[in-house]
């Protein structure tokens, strides 16, 4: 089976969706089921795991309420206050969605790089394994040295890092990044998405090469056992379509053997979020 592990859905508000700016128009609009199933379809991609946009407990529901409508949307990655003192019974509430295989925070927005160290944030990040939640790391380069020390510190938790953590390809300074990713791949715990490259890139003039370096680095560093691919969509719409998305990835690894690739292309996502 084949699984695109990370992408969006979204009823477009101007209000809350302000990171949404005159830039990316072609994102000021909804996006739903009946948009993705047919470029799933086309691309041979059996099923998806969809990702929160938003930091709402509403958009955790609206994601699983769009997960039980369609048999293909395998897994949801919600939103949860990890910081509220009530966490627990929320927790306990949600472990009944069965489709709800884990939680991200949007902590690139956030004013202090070392977001993530935050005693009541750690604290939340320390209860979810006793329900078998996973955590999406949505990082950029700085955050990585802290991310290193939270992944350390929770062994028992398992983490992914989404878009390889954001590597800088308009710059291709990598060197910062790939000091960081090469030492968080050391823990097992931690996967990767090879998610958002295009959304990183120039979107009007990358080049499949901009990409070359750094699926060397994490392909390396976590090698075929834990790595995953995402399309990022619809953001990635910004700079490509689903089909190009796609073909970046698999013109990369197509000299990899066939049970690798099987991995990479839903058997690690299968896995990680218990599809």
């Amino acid at each position: 089976m084949r699984i695109d592990s990370h992408q969006h859905f979204w009823k477009f508000d101007p209000v809350r969706d302000s990171w949404i700016n005159d830039d990316m128009k072609v994102l000021q609009q909804d996006f739903l089921p009946s948009d993705l199933h047919s470029l799933l379809k086309e691309n041979q991609i059996d099923g998806c795991v969809a990702v929160q946009a938003d930091q709402s407990e509403e958009e955790t529901y609206f994601l699983l309420e769009l997960a039980e409508a369609n048999d293909w949307i395998k897994g949801v990655v919600g939103w949860i206050d990890l910081r509220a003192e009530n966490l627990e019974e929320r927790l306990s509430l949600f472990f009944k969605f069965k489709k709800l295989k884990g939680f991200r925070h949007i902590v690139q927005a956030e004013a202090e790089d070392d977001f993530l160290l935050r005693d009541d944030f750690c604290s939340g990040i320390s209860k979810l394994s006793k329900y078998n939640f996973t955590y999406d790391l949505l990082l950029v380069p700085k955050h990585l040295q802290y991310a290193i020390e939270i992944v350390k510190r929770f062994p028992e938790q398992s983490f992914v890092i989404d878009h390889l953590a954001k590597p800088d390809f308009k710059q291709a300074d990598f060197s910062h990044w790939e000091k960081g990713i090469r030492e968080i791949a050391n823990y097992p715990n931690v996967y990767c998405k090879v998610s958002g490259l295009v959304t990183e890139a120039d979107w009007a003039n990358w080049t499949a090469s901009d990409f070359t370096h750094c699926l060397d680095v994490v392909t390396e560093a976590f090698g075929m056992d834990r790595l995953m691919f995402g399309s990022d969509w619809p953001v990635s719409l910004l700079a490509a379509s689903y089909e190009e998305c796609c073909g970046i990835v698999t013109n990369y690894y197509s000299k990899f053997q066939k049970e690798e690739l099987e991995k990479f292309w839903g058997g690690n996502a299968i896995e990680f979020y218990n599809l």
